[in-house]
């Protein structure tokens, strides 16, 4: 653990020398400003409370859809990774809608719903939902038919088999699915909030963008990858972990 730890950290310092040599090759801080100039403005902001803000509201919208997301994705991977009947009529819905562009989602569930939270919300959890009905599918069809067999001799209940033997078999690949689906999640939050919206990371980026301003672009989009990044080493990383650890044990 604490070498996986070092050699993250060497890493990330790795990229950030990169970032200071480029910056220094480039040396128009209105291309590419270095690291130690995008200070100011980040407790510019800070200060302000605009950070907080638009932080706060694009993680709402990042928690609303991951929820939607894994919640619909488990209920239909495992009803079609159990029911071969059924993933032979769903399939093809499934492949067109693993296909189907994302800003082609975002824009019509804009035009049919309306420039609202309920329209970026929903745009989101239909764009992720095949992605995690994909892995669970898979991790349904990859359970033990033992275990079946002897919560059915047992006479186990729906409920109790649901439980007891059916997620925690499918506990490794549900934290896949969180995993990939917060990464792609937060950045198609962050497209629905460029598109329509009027707050969140996704919206100043827009905002600065207009303006040119590159700087303020990177304090905003360095500020979420920053949380994201706790997210992902702080929760999702260990809970993967221990959900994997009945398999090596």
């Amino acid at each position: 653990m604490t070498d996986n730890r070092v050699v993250t950290t060497l890493s990330l310092l790795g990229l950030l020398v990169l970032w200071v040599v480029a910056a220094a090759l480039t040396a128009d801080p209105q291309i590419l400003p270095s690291p130690v100039s995008l200070m100011g403005p980040f407790w510019q902001e800070l200060r302000s409370g605009q950070l907080l803000y638009h932080l706060s509201q694009t993680l709402i919208r990042v928690v609303w859809a991951f929820a939607l997301a894994m919640i619909l994705g488990l209920a239909l991977g495992l009803a079609m990774g159990r029911s071969e009947r059924l993933n032979r009529w769903l399939d093809p819905w499934l492949v067109v809608f693993l296909n189907l562009p994302a800003l082609v989602l975002i824009v019509l569930c804009y035009l049919w719903i309306g420039l609202n939270e309920t329209a970026a919300i929903v745009a989101v959890t239909l764009n992720k939902v095949p992605n995690v009905t994909t892995v669970i599918r898979e991790g349904a069809r990859a359970t033990d038919p033992d275990l079946d067999a002897m919560a059915q001799v047992y006479r186990m209940s729906w409920l109790a088999r649901l439980r007891h033997v059916t997620l925690p078999q499918l506990a490794p690949f549900i934290a896949g699915a969180a995993r990939s689906g917060v990464a792609v999640i937060w950045k198609i939050v962050l497209v629905v909030e460029f598109l329509g919206r009027s707050s969140g990371i996704g919206f100043k980026i827009h905002m600065f963008f207009q303006l040119f301003d590159v700087a303020m672009v990177l304090v905003y989009a360095l500020s979420f990858i920053a949380v994201m990044l706790v997210v992902e080493w702080a929760i999702l990383q260990p809970w993967e972990r221990r959900v994997r650890r009945w398999r090596t044990a």
